[in-house]
């Protein structure tokens, strides 16, 4: 395909996109599309306020058909934040839905309104710009520093749509439903412009649920993409609502991403849909790096093989004084067609994130499984615990501890300890009526996993919870604990 969107070089009058606000077919989008791209065409780069809308769609599809590089602007970035991605990205214009009031950050933008009730007079497309040009300058959640801009190719966008269509035998007869943010890889890149780039349509919910989601496979969905949030809150309206998890299970593919969809979780959605979750891995800086495939039951806890034309390693550890064989563990490092191209206007970061060779520094903590899957231990900067002379993954007790039918969720982390350097403490949400009192259950957690993996890797105190933190992407976040 040398077309990022090869369905829109040659429209159909088939379904393309559909959100809360409106839906598009290939004809009507390839018409909007191109009549806003000829619009913004030759801009360095353009900003899309991507609110999760027809609009903000059509905009960043118009961008990328004109070959101008677009930023995707979270609409809930704060304000110091805000103002550092425009500072640093530079857009010349931002594209929104009409009628949006803009927060001081960027409302000083010249602004351009998508109007989707328009059509214009189709245009023709521009040539295809080069493999190396950037598409996409996505930031980072920003947890160690100001948010990055990750510069993301044609090619990276291409090359992983691609693979992942291989991987999930994901063709133009696909409908995909979600209701995921699209400033960020997981709803923007797969879950928009995948269905683009296979010529199937994507159906967006806006807000998701059991009965919202079991209309929409009922309506022709053949996949689903959440995050473990979403699943959790789905196992519950299965559980409520039988015959909507029932009709949900006439989907083809259900795909959990941007964090670990827990054991308990994955076993009440397959009880429900009879469909066993897939799970993938990624960052922004590397889109997808493995995935579960559609051609082999998923194993729990794993998030799949490398993709095609995909490398992952496992590099050593840093050594701790004292350390004890780390059992397969090892640092994730990666290289392949999708890597980024660097992070804008900061070559010394982009620099520091590879390997003399050239491999991709992920940080995080991986093990090889027998089958040769990638299962995922957790972040170097805050889940490896370095405890009594060993070094200890958190996700692996973190695993370890749901094969407990008490515990729905955990978090594992590493705290301060005069005599072990960093005792192990979990924190557990537990499974609806937990039996015993909040003592005896945790001396039975603790037990539970000394017998499972080793006594070092115990928890010395286990802490109950009613929550764990979150981010919006359903990624708990350690350092709030």
């Amino acid at each position: 395909m040398n077309q990022l969107f090869p369905a829109l070089a040659d429209p159909t009058d088939g379904p393309a996109l559909q959100f809360p606000d409106g839906a598009l077919t290939y004809r009507e989008l390839a018409a909007l599309a191109s009549d806003l791209g000829a619009q913004v065409a030759g801009r360095s780069r353009i900003a899309v306020w991507a609110t999760p809308t027809l609009a903000a769609a059509t905009g960043i599809t118009a961008g990328l058909l004109a070959g101008v590089p677009v930023v995707p602007v979270n609409p809930k970035a704060g304000e110091r934040e805000l103002a550092h991605i425009v500072a640093n990205s530079a857009p010349e214009v931002v594209l929104t839905a009409p009628g949006l009031a803009l927060p001081a950050g960027i409302a000083g933008l010249p602004r351009l309104e998508v109007d989707v009730s328009a059509r214009p007079e189709p245009l023709p497309l521009p040539d295809e710009p080069p493999a190396d040009a950037p598409a996409l300058v996505v930031y980072t959640s920003g947890t160690t520093g100001p948010p990055k801009g990750a510069v993301l190719s044609r090619g990276a966008v291409a090359a992983d749509l691609d693979a992942l269509a291989e991987a999930w035998a994901w063709t133009g007869a696909d409908r995909l439903a979600h209701a995921l943010p699209i400033f960020h890889v997981h709803g923007l890149v797969l879950g928009t412009l995948g269905p683009l780039r296979r010529g199937g349509s994507l159906h967006h919910l806006g807000a998701i649920d059991g009965a919202t989601l079991a209309a929409a496979v009922a309506g022709g969905a053949t996949m689903v993409f959440g995050v473990p949030t979403h699943y959790h809150r789905l196992a519950a309206d299965f559980e409520a609502d039988p015959e909507a998890g029932r009709t949900v299970g006439g989907a083809r593919l259900l795909i959990s991403g941007s964090a670990a969809l827990t054991a308990v979780d994955h076993a009440r959605i397959e009880k429900a849909t009879g469909i066993a979750v897939r799970e993938r891995y990624g960052l922004t800086e590397t889109l997808i790096l493995t995935a579960a495939r559609a051609d082999e039951q998923p194993e729990v806890g794993t998030v799949g093989r490398p993709l095609a034309n995909t490398e992952v390693r496992l590099a050593p550890l840093p050594a701790v004084e004292g350390e004890q064989p780390d059992e397969g563990l090892g640092a994730v490092e990666v290289r392949g067609p999708q890597l980024f191209s660097g992070y804008l206007d900061l070559p010394e970061a982009s620099a520091a994130s590879r390997t003399d060779d050239g491999w991709f520094r992920t940080g995080d903590i991986g093990r090889w499984t027998d089958t040769g899957l990638l299962a995922l231990v957790g972040r170097q900067a805050t889940d490896l615990i370095k405890s009594g002379g060993y070094k200890i993954g958190a996700g692996e007790i973190e695993n370890a501890l749901l094969e407990h039918p008490a515990v729905a969720e955990v978090a594992v982390v590493g705290v301060p300890d005069p005599d072990l350097g960093e005792k192990i403490v979990a924190h557990v949400v537990p499974a609806g009526e937990a039996p015993g009192t909040d003592e005896t259950l945790a001396r039975e957690l603790v037990d539970h996993v000394a017998a499972l993996l080793s006594p070092h890797k115990r928890p010395r105190e286990v802490r109950f919870v009613e929550s764990l933190p979150r981010n919006a992407m359903g990624k708990v976040q350690k350092k709030l604990l």
